[in-house]
């Protein structure tokens, strides 16, 4: 009889030792995907820190002969005025090279910031002050230990005239490093240190909100009349697989169907965020589809059968009972799919949202470009600095999608119903 019951499987030592390997294998399984998020999530952040401050120098600036205050600064040329103030500064550099050398101390764009600050206070004109400008990308690699100073001056960005410069600014104290607001404040731009993101961050809440506003009511619209009305036969069988299939097809297919159709045929304009979320759109409704036909199933048949015994019509039955205890569901699904489609780049880039944007758009026609794009960019670009740029960005899209999976947790919450 023992013999018997060990031979038939009943070993209970032997099962319970293989339940606890299994046990622990899946243990071991969470373990490792942990550890492999940790090192991405700290390897991203390590690489963006260097993006919370920038540095800024201090440059003498002579603004007596800049009087005439009819005159718009905006629209005035300060390149000269700021190389000057660099050369009195440092009067012993005389050869041109040097002087090049020493006008890449501070950034290109440090003439429009004078302009800027002498907009914002025209007292500023009719005299000389010290005024700080961002430091170019070199300099502030260079404060923060990037440069290896260990590699023969040809092959480094910085020359030792240059080093020497950098002191002479930090013994002064006309170096500093502030809070990097401008990351969050800027578009785009080549010099990365003043680019930002704010054009791409618009641009992806436009985009989605444009696909939100189509693919939400529609695939909605879909799951509830293909679950609850549509009839059971061959015709709504072949629209159950395609569905199903168009969930597994590639984004970039959706993006050649946005240029040949959307900028081809109807000839939308071109970087826009309208052409951008309608793409993302087309992406997204499978997955809001099946999400939205899998809520309704989870509701119980009794709920539609006692609404209907009590008289109700059947869209009665299922719009003001049925949906509504889908609805979260529903709202869960569609959430879902947005941050699936916030970090798609393949179909934008089909569709020209690609492109080099500075300003911020301020309408669905304007062009503009996303986050996923600006991450491609920067990622692409030769500059050192941009590899800060590209993780602090990740960084910034991360936040989004958690955001967004967090408010569909929470709606999920608040309006779950438990039978």
């Amino acid at each position: 009889m023992i013999e018997l019951g060990k031979n038939a499987g009943f070993d209970l030592k032997g099962r319970h030792r293989a339940e606890v390997r299994f046990q622990w294998a899946g243990k071991f399984a969470i373990a490792i995907s942990l550890l492999f998020l940790a090192v991405m999530v700290f390897t991203i952040t390590r690489d963006a820190s260097g993006v919370v401050k920038q540095t800024q120098v201090r440059v003498l600036v002579d603004l007596t002969a800049d009087s005439d205050a009819s005159q718009d600064p905006l629209k005035t040329s300060y390149g000269k005025t700021l190389k000057a103030g660099l050369r009195q500064m440092f009067p012993n550099v005389s050869k041109r090279k040097d002087k090049k050398k020493l006008y890449g101390l501070v950034s290109s764009e440090a003439s429009f910031e004078i302009a800027r600050m002498i907009a914002d206070n025209p007292a500023l004109r009719g005299g000389v002050h010290r005024l700080w400008v961002t430091a170019s990308d070199d300099l502030d690699l260079y404060i923060r230990g990037k440069v290896n100073m260990n590699l023969p001056e040809r092959q480094r960005r910085i020359s030792d005239a240059e080093t020497g410069w950098i002191a002479a600014l930090q013994k002064q104290g006309d170096l500093r490093r502030v809070v990097n607001w401008g990351f969050l404040t800027n578009g785009d731009s080549r010099e990365p240190e003043i680019a930002g993101i704010l054009s791409a961050l618009v641009g992806s809440a436009l985009s989605l909100a444009v696909c939100f506003a189509f693919a939400f009511p529609i695939g909605i619209g879909a799951a509830i009349y293909l679950e609850e009305f549509a009839p059971k036969n061959r015709f709504s069988d072949l629209i159950e697989v395609n569905i199903n299939n168009l969930a597994a097809v590639p984004s970039i297919v959706f993006g050649l169907l946005g240029l040949s159709m959307l900028l081809g045929f109807f000839g939308l304009p071109r970087s826009s965020p309208l052409v951008g979320g309608m793409v993302l759109a087309l992406m997204t409704l499978p997955t809001i589809i099946i999400a939205g036909r899998a809520a309704l199933r989870s509701v119980p048949p009794s709920f539609k059968d006692a609404a209907l015994a009590l008289g109700a019509s059947p869209v009665q039955a299922v719009f003001h009972h049925v949906v509504p205890v889908a609805m979260p569901g529903m709202l869960t699904g569609a959430i879902v799919g947005m941050a699936q489609a916030l970090g798609e780049t393949a179909p934008l880039l089909m569709v020209g949202m690609v492109a080099f944007i500075v300003d911020v758009p301020t309408s669905l026609l304007e062009p503009a470009t996303a986050l996923p794009v600006q991450i491609f960019l920067w990622a692409d670009s030769p500059e050192r600095a941009f590899t800060e740029k590209t993780a602090a960005a990740i960084v910034v899209l991360l936040v989004f999608l958690v955001a967004m999976n967090l408010v569909a947790i929470l709606l999920r919450r608040k309006f779950e119903t438990r039978f």
